[in-house]
């Protein structure tokens, strides 16, 4: 802010922030996995099988939501064993509460202050969460921190920037032709460096040589508008979180428009797309 600022912009802007602050903390499970949670099991078990890790390795997730990823890994990795955290207790309970394997733990724990010994895990993991850390890099410091020497990074993000989760591209863009702020809170420019390019930046700062980085791609599939319109009711989320502040004649405006945009009739396909990142850290000596 500036102090030829508005009482009106500077007010504006202080509710943007606050807006972002909450609904970027995401914490309620069972309305996260009707939103998101679907897809991402998807994407998840794309990403592992493209990580195609050794098998037996210890692994640490970091921002495990509903267990999406955790449950690939513990299916496709032949892993030995995998600590799962979140910072949101009700994520961890949900992501608990729906695995049994004897191989699995989940903890509550910030990913920028990971409360693990130096070199105790083989790799370390995330899954659509990295744009939401407020300092990527301390993020990696901490991931190669606790990695035993030749260990693995992988970690994959919706590539928002380049319209690759089609129904919240699309969400943003209709709310944007009825309300300016909306452009504000699009997770396609909030976070640029979502893609190829900006990814491949962030590991060499953080001195990842060699990373390998992919686009994947799945299908979300509705049967029709209401099936896709509900999860934006939910509250969870960033576009879920705007929805909720509108009024009900915004709300009914901007279901219209989104219904008109995408086709109401029939079934509802659109791709979303992650951009995967993985590397190999050096071996020791």
């Amino acid at each position: 802010m500036t102090a030829t600022d508005s009482t009106e912009e500077q007010t504006a802007r202080r509710n943007t922030m606050n807006f972002k602050a909450k609904h970027d903390s995401w914490s309620s499970g069972q309305s996260y996995e009707q939103y998101m949670g679907r897809w991402s099991g998807l994407i998840a078990e794309k990403f592992v099988d493209w990580v195609d890790p050794p098998e037996n390795l210890d692994w640490l997730e970091l921002g495990c939501g509903t267990g999406a990823l955790t449950n690939a890994i513990l299916s496709h990795a032949a892993p030995g064993s995998i600590l799962a955290t979140d910072q949101a207790d009700d994520f961890v309970t949900y992501a608990k509460s729906r695995n049994e394997d004897k191989r699995a733990q989940f903890a509550v724990a910030d990913a920028l202050h990971l409360p693990y010994p130096d070199g105790s895990r083989d790799i370390v993991t995330s899954a659509l969460v990295f744009n939401f850390l407020p300092d990527p890099q301390k993020a990696f410091a901490e991931m190669r921190r606790v990695l035993r020497p030749g260990g693995f990074i992988a970690f994959y993000v919706w590539d928002y920037p380049g319209g690759g989760m089609g129904f919240v591209d699309t969400f943003w863009k209709t709310a944007a032709e009825i309300d300016a702020r909306a452009a504000e809170l699009d997770e396609g420019l909030r976070f640029p460096f979502c893609q190829k390019d900006g990814l491949d930046q962030l590991c060499q700062e953080a001195g990842i040589k060699g990373a390998e980085i992919e686009a994947l791609e799945v299908e979300t599939r509705f049967p029709d508008f209401e099936a896709l319109w509900h999860p934006f009711t939910l509250g969870v989320g960033p576009p879920p979180g705007y929805v909720d502040t509108l009024s009900q004649e915004l709300r009914s405006d901007l279901k219209a428009r989104l219904s008109a945009n995408l086709g109401s009739d029939g079934p509802i396909s659109l791709t979303a797309r992650a951009w995967a990142v993985k590397a190999k850290l050096p071996a020791a000596g």
